[in-house]
């Protein structure tokens, strides 16, 4: 698959393997009716995930609380970039009756990133996992959080609310990390997992490929990232949401994803997703 160069040429044609399936009419009815009701957010949306019609016909979604506005700026993200609401009170609340309505035995939770309060956001982070667990005590839980800048105390909070599995992505290589996230910072993403994991927490971390990163590059980050004590990972293709968006710089054909499948494997990883449609809570209930 052909490379180009960042800003330059025409857009590059999307192959067909990244044709994305629609998502069955009764499970996307049943699962948008409980959103509507609890008035709760999902990356899937907020996102553009391409695997919303297979995870939502399965009865899967990924929650994101703290509201839909992000106060970063990621060039890689569809999640709307402005003012942040203040947080509803009533939504863990909300959210653990809709695992209960959907009766999911495994729930993926993530939010936006929310700079702007105290503890960005850790406390009701801790509440709403709290919550949950307590009206679906079989339910097991799975957490997709910002970096909260590494601050320990936040790390703390959330990790004594219990979820079975802690995961923050680093989204991409270390050389590209400023160009594609906004007010983040590579080494500090790596500190999040190495953090959450010395703490005795199952770790997940994932990034995207086809942002114009070098193949000794991703490597080099799977190595980066084992290092942590990190041992489930996600690789997924970048899909550009928009034009203001950073551009496409390559599509990984599978064969390539397996071969990064099989090198991830090699360096030590326990549980490896690798493909073009794969992102951060693909099978995620497999990875317990």
């Amino acid at each position: 698959m052909s490379e180009k160069k960042s800003g330059s040429g025409p857009e590059l044609r999307k192959p067909d393997w990244l044709k994305i399936k629609l998502p069955s009419v009764e499970a996307y009815s049943k699962i948008k009716a409980t959103l509507s009701k609890g008035r709760l957010h999902t990356i899937c949306e907020s996102g553009n995930c391409p695997n919303q019609g297979e995870c939502w016909a399965a009865g899967t979604a990924t929650f994101m609380i703290l509201g839909e506005n992000c106060t970063r700026n990621c060039r890689f993200c569809a999640v709307a970039h402005q003012k942040p609401l203040p947080i509803d009170p009533q939504e863990a609340l909300k959210l653990a009756e809709s695992v209960r309505d959907l009766n999911l035995s495994h729930v993926v939770i993530t939010s936006v990133t929310r700079d702007d309060l105290p503890d960005e956001g850790a406390g009701h982070w801790a509440n709403c996992v709290r919550k949950v667990r307590e009206i679906n005590p079989e339910s097991t839980i799975e957490i997709l959080v910002p970096d909260f800048h590494a601050r320990e105390d936040c790390i703390d909070t959330v990790l004594d609310s219990k979820p079975e599995i802690f995961s923050h992505n680093v989204e991409t290589v270390e050389r590209i990390t400023s160009e594609i996230r906004s007010g983040a910072n590579y080494r500090r993403s790596l500190e999040v997992l190495r953090m959450a994991s010395s703490k005795g927490a199952k770790t997940k971390s994932g990034f995207m490929l086809g942002l114009g990163e070098r193949e000794e590059e991703i490597e080099v980050l799977l190595k980066d990232i084992y290092a942590t004590g990190t041992e489930i990972v996600n690789l997924g293709q970048y899909l550009q949401p928009s034009r203001r968006h950073h551009s496409v710089m390559k599509y990984y054909t599978p064969d390539e994803f397996a071969k990064f499948r099989e090198l991830a494997l090699s360096v030590g990883f326990k549980h490896v997703e690798s493909g073009p449609l794969v992102r951060s809570s693909y099978h995620a209930q497999n990875h317990l």
